[in-house]
């Protein structure tokens, strides 16, 4: 199975239905000094979940719109063929290690004509000594002597060589077995279905794309901040994002400011914003709460982010303090 991350913009919204407040722009009501803001939309990891093999689509479990969990089956591809070439492979093990038991055999095999070889030879030598044997049967020892010696040898090598069909063997199955496993295509992250791409019965090429996933573990917006807050502002620092027509915040935390300035894309309001040196500033909504009211994210949303640069920042204003109340937890009305 294969993952392509590619970034996109999104908008996280946690909306509760009749509970919209227009705050007349993107300032939202006053804001207090030592507080700044930038627009931008909520964006998150795009992912594409594809097949690393050819093959038939056998299932499909996920439909768009689906809510999934970090490793849940989303389809499988039809592995009957891989099936049957495990089984092929586990026959060729099978065959390999009797091999290796014959060329045992024949190690002992040939180690006890060397012993019976060396002991003839010996034999040999003594009667030769005492003038009881011809030279030439004490040559015919040594060369037999010298052939045992020679066989075991070989022996030992075609065993080596036996056992290193047995590797073979091992890693054709160890394959095979990697490529049943990708027949199971799994969620890389906890993310939503964007878009279902395959249907049960079609053959997909390799890096055929299944799903495409939105990862809701990574909800963060970018906004633009100039060198005099920018400078200020920590990793780890507090923030606040309004979606456009909502009337609570969501908390959220500073995780990246840009160590390089840049111009300022097109989607920064004001032309004269636009045409100043900013640094990009990465506000990111913890993943708990994300997942706590996952629910309620949504797409295609604008909102501001808020932060507090500076070592002694201001409280946050009660607008920016109030939290979102799922549609079954808000108060009956009298």
């Amino acid at each position: 199975m294969m993952f392509s991350l590619r970034t996109i913009a999104i908008g996280g919204v946690l909306a509760a239905l009749g509970a919209f407040i227009f705050f007349g722009g993107n300032d939202g009501p006053d804001v207090p000094e030592g507080i700044t803001y930038g627009n931008g939309r909520i964006e998150a990891a795009e992912v594409d979940v594809a097949t690393k093999i050819a093959g038939r689509l056998e299932t499909m479990s996920v439909r768009e719109g689906d809510l999934i969990r970090a490793d849940q089956v989303i389809a499988k591809i039809d592995s009957a063929q891989l099936e049957a070439q495990l089984l092929r492979a586990e026959a060729d093990i099978a065959r390999a290690e009797s091999h290796v038991a014959q060329a045992d055999a024949q190690i002992a095999q040939a180690e006890a004509q060397l012993k019976l070889a060396e002991r003839e030879l010996e034999r040999a030598s003594g009667l030769v000594k005492r003038g009881h044997t011809t030279e030439e049967t004490y040559d015919t020892r040594l060369s037999a002597r010298d052939v045992a010696i020679a066989n075991v040898k070989s022996a030992k090598a075609n065993r080596l060589s036996q056992l290193r069909s047995v590797d073979s063997a091992k890693a054709v199955k160890k394959e095979i077995e990697t490529q049943i496993a990708d027949c199971t295509l799994v969620s890389p992250t906890f993310g939503r279905v964007l878009y279902r791409l395959a249907e049960p019965g079609e053959v997909l090429s390799v890096g055929g794309k299944v799903v495409t996933l939105v990862d809701v573990d990574e909800i963060y917006m970018t906004i633009f901040l100039p060198a005099a807050a920018a400078h200020r502002l920590g990793i780890g620092s507090d923030a606040r994002i309004v979606i456009d027509g909502a009337d609570f915040a969501v908390p959220a935390k500073v995780t990246f400011v840009s160590p390089q300035a840049q111009f300022t894309p097109k989607q920064v309001e004001t032309q004269s914003e636009r045409e100043k040196l900013m640094f990009r500033v990465k506000v990111r909504v913890p993943p708990e709460l994300v997942e706590r009211y996952v629910d309620y994210v949504k797409t295609g949303i604008r909102g501001v982010a808020y932060v507090r640069p500076g070592t002694n920042p201001p409280p946050w204003p009660d607008w920016l303090e109030k939290r979102f109340t799922p549609p079954e937890q808000s108060e009956p009305k009298s």
